[in-house]
């Protein structure tokens, strides 16, 4: 595969474009930080989810619900190439009934026995609503290669669901817990939680601002300035979206996607299926602002990793609340879901906020890049 140009390089260039200068007159947010990786590229569909196994497999979604393509919806990279998971017949479409074959994955992620579970969002582009069957969290068995777990969404489950990502709790319920962030195609967004024993599911918290979108929310992406405007809004925007689960499994972090803010639960309480709304929202804990996230997860040491697309740039939030930068690259054009590993941090690329409705400036490639967890960060000059 052709590399691109390192950071190192970039950021060689740039320090002899701007010459001679103090630390104090150089605009640090255009320096890339830190070393990217390309582990892959794919002409087309755009990527979202992304998980990388201890032992080195790579995981891949393809969602449907931007573009209805007629390529698998869920991959795994093998010697390079991706080949459809499990099967064929279940990541393409196929004669199989909506219930029996993926639709539309979105987000994935690990349990912490090393299961492989995604969230089928159910949704294909230019259908009317989401079909019986369609949308459904989906639990699979990496020695096995089998589906070993699917819930159908029902009871929880709106015409306009946006069914965004997910993660497995299994410290509550007899087979654990999954929560769910419906950041919604509509107005409607959600925290859902089902309990995989029984299938037993509910939304809690639609009305709460903690998953509301900011409705005086302002962006620039790719240098442009746009304000939130609802539905006629042209730039990626929802509710509850980004979603990180500690090693622990005790707390939840949440985010809306038009939001600047962060906030926690315990997932003692999530899991309680007695309390109401109110109760629950009184548990609520206020974690500050942040940067406009689309994708987050934790590592061991309870670091946050959150998308940065409006700087192009992925950012670690430490247990004491301050932040770093990981990576930063022009290339991470809207970086969606994020995997940290023991070693690395994985991200996909889609560039989705060069896709909407009448327009469409992306660019192939799409990347699956990573970067270590630890790196030293890389400028072009150190202050004085």
């Amino acid at each position: 595969m052709k590399t691109p140009l390192s950071c190192a390089t970039l950021t060689l260039c740039l320090a002899a474009l701007i010459g001679p200068a103090s630390a104090q007159t150089i605009d640090r947010s255009q320096i890339p930080i830190g070393s990217l990786d390309e582990v892959a590229a794919f002409q087309g569909p755009g990527p979202s989810g992304i998980v990388e196994t201890p032992d080195g497999r790579t995981f891949v979604g393809f969602p449907r619900h931007a573009i209805d393509h007629p390529g698998m919806t869920l991959g795994e990279l093998v010697n390079g190439k991706l080949v459809p998971y499990p099967s064929a017949d279940v990541s393409f479409p196929s004669s199989l009934d909506d219930a029996h074959r993926l639709i539309s994955v979105h987000g994935m992620t690990l349990d912490s026995q090393g299961r492989l579970w995604l969230i089928d969002d159910g949704k294909r582009a230019g259908h009317e609503g989401i079909q019986p069957g369609a949308a459904k969290v989906v639990g699979i068995d990496l020695h096995t290669n089998q589906i070993v777990t699917s819930v159908v969404l029902k009871d929880a489950l709106r015409q306009d669901s946006h069914m965004n990502d997910l993660r497995i709790d299994l410290t509550h319920g007899a087979k654990g817990t999954a929560y769910v962030a419906d950041s919604s195609f509509g107005e409607s967004p959600a925290l859902v939680v089902v309990d995989l024993a029984t299938g037993k599911q509910r939304r809690v918290l639609a009305n709460d601002p903690s998953v509301q979108p900011q409705k005086d929310f302002v962006t620039q992406l790719d240098g442009v300035p746009m304000r939130y405007e609802g539905a006629k809004t042209r730039f990626p925007h929802g509710g509850v979206d980004s979603l990180a689960l500690t090693a622990d499994g005790s707390r939840l972090y949440y985010s809306p996607l038009t939001s600047r803010h962060l906030w926690s639960l315990p997932t003692a309480a999530l899991a309680d299926s007695s309390l109401s709304d109110a109760q629950l929202a009184r548990q609520i804990r206020d974690e500050g602002e942040k940067v406009m996230t689309d994708g987050m997860d934790i590592d061991r040491q309870g670091r946050l990793y959150l998308t940065d697309a409006e700087h192009h740039q992925i950012l670690r939030r430490w247990p004491d609340g301050h932040f770093d930068v990981v990576l930063r690259d022009p290339r991470l054009v809207w970086p969606d879901a994020v995997f940290v590993t023991a070693n690395s941090v994985y991200v996909s690329l889609g560039q989705w906020d060069r896709f909407g409705k009448g327009f469409d400036t992306r660019e192939p490639p799409y990347l699956i890049v990573r970067a270590p967890l630890d790196g030293t960060p890389q400028y072009s000059a150190q202050p004085n």
